[in-house]
């Protein structure tokens, strides 16, 4: 029976292949969802079409489906949303809590100090363009004092958006919709109740907190899995070069990604069906590391 107060869903960018990050990521999403007797929803974050590899998308939905992972409904593709996120700015222009922005990246390196996600933006536009120039950019104006994100899985992590992240962009001086905006709008309008992701995005979640707070919406639950880690500390991603998975060889990378997460199957169980229902009846976060962790060497 299905429990419609639980709503997870895992949103691939489609810059490149799934590597055995974003497949741990998915695993311990679905497994979450699943368990719980929730819907599973798949969401495509193609919001920045300079950096997507064409033909990415096509080959992510191939891959998840031969490793046995189902979704409910449609899969949803932000590039289709771009009317819910206009909306959504225009609330927040008419609210007071977002202002335009003139300066470009150069200006703000000059003036800014760094913080914990790139540089801190001073405030310069905060209360209007300087005479003669024109914003290129929407930034949330953010409150003074500490968010608290109670994280079922990494405890309670605490930031003060003021002084370590700044005011941060709702919509690029390019055009293109910043994903702080867009992942809060998307959430909110699909009824997801629950993030599981990994904790490389902790450090974004105070964010989306005031996103959600400024829009007047509810926020979801959040857990952030462990990131798999390569042989030098650095995560696994398209810019480390990680390897794209391989439906040739799922069961076992299923298994692996499994073991990775406190949940290593026993030695019977061996085919996908019966990989996947031995996952839902046995997984609990109070197994799952908080890592980092790293994969075994072949």
């Amino acid at each position: 029976m299905s429990n419609a107060l639980y709503r997870g869903r895992f949103a691939p960018s489609p810059t490149g292949l799934l590597h055995a990050g974003s497949l741990s990521t998915a695993v311990g999403s679905y497994l979450e969802a699943r368990s719980r007797g929730g819907q599973w929803l798949l969401r495509m974050e193609d919001l920045d079409p300079p950096r997507e590899v064409p033909g990415a998308a096509d080959d992510i939905l191939r891959t998840l489906e031969a490793f046995g992972f189902e979704w409910d409904g449609e899969v949803g593709y932000q590039s289709r949303r771009h009317d819910l996120y206009r909306a959504a700015l225009e609330r927040l222009i008419a609210s007071g809590h977002a202002y335009a922005c003139c300066c470009t990246r150069k200006e703000i390196a000059a003036l800014a100090r760094r913080g914990l996600d790139g540089y801190v933006y001073p405030g310069t536009c905060r209360h209007g363009c300087p005479e003669g120039r024109e914003g290129r950019a929407w930034r949330l104006a953010v409150a003074e004092g500490e968010r608290v994100v109670d994280d079922r899985l990494q405890g309670e992590y605490r930031q003060d958006l003021a002084r370590d992240i700044g005011d941060f962009v709702l919509l690029r001086a390019d055009g293109f919709w910043a994903y702080q905006l867009a992942v809060v709008v998307d959430d909110a309008d699909q009824g997801v109740t629950d993030i599981v992701r990994g904790s490389d995005l902790l450090v974004s979640t105070p964010r989306q907190l005031a996103v959600y707070e400024a829009l007047g919406l509810s926020a979801p639950g959040y857990c952030h899995l462990p990131v798999l880690t390569n042989a030098a500390g650095e995560k696994l991603s398209k810019q480390t070069l990680a390897p794209a998975i391989s439906a040739d060889a799922a069961a076992s990378q299923l298994g692996t990604a499994l073991a990775l997460l406190g949940h290593a199957p026993p030695a019977d169980c061996a085919g996908l069906d019966e990989l996947w229902r031995w996952a839902v009846a046995n997984w609990s976060l109070s197994r799952v590391p908080a890592g980092p962790l790293q994969l075994p060497h072949s």
